[in-house]
């Protein structure tokens, strides 16, 4: 197989990078590729295209739409936003990019994201293979990067996307990231079920976190099942070793919000510049 080099742009090696790759959708259900962006400026996706990959050579180039890629932020790659939106949990539909794309054929494939003037930038031979070995369905489970220091196409650097977070985190940090800088153990929540209702009962939501590192910052966001923001807990705070957060089911308003799921994530960060997100999904139950 002709092998490709990979260059670098003027945004700095590895600009916008290859993040996930949803190749067998659901029946009736559309393919999605995600990007990363892990610089510290905005990316216009503009300049970059995917190129169809057919035996030993490139084919047919797509060119990418104008959407700027927020700095450290990601961007989905789909023919149709809608399924992308309606399949996954969280899904930030302002990230979510429609456009053309080739077909990744389920038995395997290669993606290639190039720049502009088609130097090739990454290139992902992916296979079943690197799915879990557990997973009997394989359809609707996205394959995700573990690590964005490590090269694009070694394949023990894939891996399926974890049963807790739906088996896809499109527009959301992959959910396998190696990229840790806490344990997710760490944060113990004091239920998935919150019923706001003054009775005494599960009227608060508490977090307890015990860290080995004293010097992580930290944002603590809440979004309803649509992606959309409701309510922030801590803004860019510094955490000790242990503590404790509550949420009481309120958005910012201080109005008690309606039942359904929300989607609570904890960005955390180092002085290294390091990042990682935990998310939970919790639920407010009608009183």
């Amino acid at each position: 197989m002709l092998m490709l080099a990979c260059s670098t742009t003027a945004h700095g090696q590895g600009a916008l990078l290859l993040s996930e790759l949803l190749y067998q959708p659901r029946s009736g259900e559309a393919e999605y590729v995600e990007l990363h962006n892990p610089t510290n400026e905005a990316i216009d996706l503009a300049e970059y295209q995917i190129i169809r990959w057919i035996g030993d050579s490139l084919g047919t180039r797509y060119p990418l739409p104008h959407h700027m890629v927020g700095a450290k932020d990601y961007v989905v790659l789909t023919k149709d936003a809608a399924s992308v939106e309606t399949q996954y949990e969280g899904v930030h539909l302002a990230k979510v990019v429609e456009c053309s794309l080739p077909t990744y054929p389920n038995d395997g494939g290669t993606v290639v994201l190039a720049n502009g003037t088609g130097e090739v930038v990454e290139r992902l031979d992916y296979t079943p293979e690197m799915h879990s070995s557990l997973l009997r369905n394989k359809a609707g489970v996205g394959l995700e990067r573990c690590s964005f220091s490590r090269p694009c196409n070694e394949p023990s650097n894939w891996f399926s996307a974890a049963s807790t977070v739906g088996y896809g985190t499109p527009t959301l940090p992959n959910s396998q990231s190696m990229e840790h800088i806490a344990e997710e153990a760490a944060f113990v929540f004091s239920s998935e079920l919150l019923s706001p209702d003054g009775d005494g009962y599960q009227d608060e939501l508490t977090i307890d976190y015990t860290l080995e590192n004293g010097e992580l910052h930290a944002s603590v966001d809440i979004y309803d099942d649509a992606g959309r923001p409701v309510r922030k807990l801590l803004n860019n705070g510094l955490l000790g070793t242990n503590g404790m957060l509550t949420w009481d089911g309120h958005g910012e308003n201080g109005r008690r919000l309606q039942h359904g799921r929300y989607i609570l994530t904890i960005n955390l960060y180092n002085l290294q510049g390091t990042r990682q997100t935990v998310r939970r999904t919790v639920a407010i139950v009608a009183p």
